[in-house]
């Protein structure tokens, strides 16, 4: 092959290496650079490193670190919230059946009669010692005026028997004898026992009377009143019911799950349905009895038994009474309201607000989740030493009764001095 043949084929093969080229250069044909055989290869471009190109793996393994903490934290949150949860519904010492409670004076008259007055509304606050309704006076009248004038009689013989007496026994022994002074004294402690007899009689007519005014025994709201004027009012049955405002309490029923962490003195708190300030007490006393159905006699006087499912066992409630300390002003007391109870260790959240009581409170329910609740030393006493107040009602005195001669002055003067005219006009008809 000669060199015009070589030629040739070089310009042969120049349209199919340079069509990439045309297209985008837009050069005239012809014009394309010629492929060279022995061309060497160029070298390698090396691009500059950009400012953050470096950082990006840590910054990617922060994020990664930081998500895996992230959600670590959240399932620590989660569990600890988990047994929290537990705690507080197991054995944190808390209970919704709570419920006021309050006492309640049964009045009942101690006279019987028809009632002719009645002063008192339902719900009508009424002070210790008010009048509730007044019962028919005139037969006690009558009974009393009856037995002052039976100790005015009695009155007049046992003076008369005594100066007898006393006048037999100073006579010698030819004037009377033994039998006749023991006649005559024996008369006059017979008319000194009617007269204490009489007297007697007329203290009972007294209070009788005055008990035609039946009163309150306490301070508080009279309730259910039922009664009318008119009505005939029995002898020791009640028919008026006074709330003692000054006795109010609460019962709080607390699972004996929860009752290591009840104590005397704690703290409590009880919210009442429909209000949202809590009212604020202590815990008074812890009730050392409840029923048990297994102790009642079967047939033929054996245990009847309950049978009982050791898969479900229910935790028995045991009554705490919570002595109340302060009440919200705007929400009413009523005997019977629910609430809810949670009692408070006074120690643990004393002085402590914030962050540090919540953790105050935390801490024990993660402890009992983990050790189980423990009962603290000395918390409900083995024997109460503490005594309640003794409450007392103001009751019936007698007045100091008047003597004979009070009764009937100058009707005996003396042994020797018969009583005169002026001395008798003294004695009251």
């Amino acid at each position: 092959m000669d060199a015009s043949d070589t030629d040739q084929t070089l310009r042969q093969a120049e349209p199919s290496a340079a069509t990439p080229l045309a297209s985008g250069a837009g050069e005239a044909p012809g014009l394309q650079p010629v492929a060279r055989a022995n061309s060497r290869p160029s070298a390698p471009v090396v691009e500059p490193v950009a400012p953050g190109a470096l950082a990006r793996p840590a910054l990617r393994w922060f994020l990664v670190s930081l998500k895996a903490l992230a959600t670590l934290a959240i399932a620590l949150v989660a569990i600890v919230m988990a047994l929290v949860t537990w705690s507080y519904y197991v054995t944190a010492p808390w209970t919704r059946d709570g419920t006021v409670r309050v006492q309640v004076a049964s009045v009942a008259p101690q006279v019987s009669g028809q009632i002719t007055e009645l002063r008192v509304g339902d719900n009508q606050y009424v002070h210790k010692g008010d009048v509730l309704y007044v019962i028919d006076p005139f037969d006690f009248q009558v009974a009393l005026r009856t037995g002052q004038a039976q100790l005015q009689q009695s009155a007049a013989d046992l003076q008369v028997k005594q100066v007898q007496s006393d006048r037999r026994q100073r006579l010698t022994s030819l004037a009377t004898t033994p039998e006749e002074q023991q006649t005559f004294a024996g008369t006059a402690v017979d008319a000194k026992a009617a007269f204490d007899a009489a007297q007697q009689q007329v203290a009972q007519a007294e209070i009788n009377l005055r008990r035609t005014q039946v009163l309150s025994p306490v301070n508080g709201y009279v309730t259910n009143l039922l009664m009318r004027v008119g009505d005939y009012a029995h002898q020791g049955e009640a028919n008026v019911s006074v709330i003692d405002t000054d006795s109010y309490w609460i019962d709080g029923y607390f699972e004996e799950t929860k009752m290591a962490r009840v104590c005397v003195g704690d703290r409590v708190e009880a919210k009442l349905m429909g209000y949202a300030q809590p009212i604020l007490g202590h815990v008074a006393t812890v009730t050392r009895g409840i029923g048990v159905s297994n102790a009642a006699a079967g047939v033929q006087g054996l245990p009847n038994v309950d049978p009982v499912y050791t898969w479900v066992r229910l935790a028995q409630r045991v009554p705490v009474r919570i002595a109340i300390d302060s009440v919200p002003s705007g929400i009413p007391l009523v005997s019977g309201m629910t609430a809810t109870v949670t009692a408070k260790d006074a120690a643990d959240i004393k002085g402590k607000t914030g962050l540090g009581r919540a953790v105050a409170e935390v801490l024990p329910q993660l402890s009992d989740v983990l050790n189980g609740p423990s009962a603290r030393p000395g918390c409900i006493p083995a024997v109460t030493t503490g005594q309640a107040s003794t409450e007392s009602l103001p009751v019936d005195q007698e007045e100091p009764a008047p003597s004979p001669d009070q009764l009937n002055p100058g009707l005996a003067p003396g042994l020797d001095k018969s009583p005169t005219d002026a001395d008798i006009r003294h004695v009251p008809r």
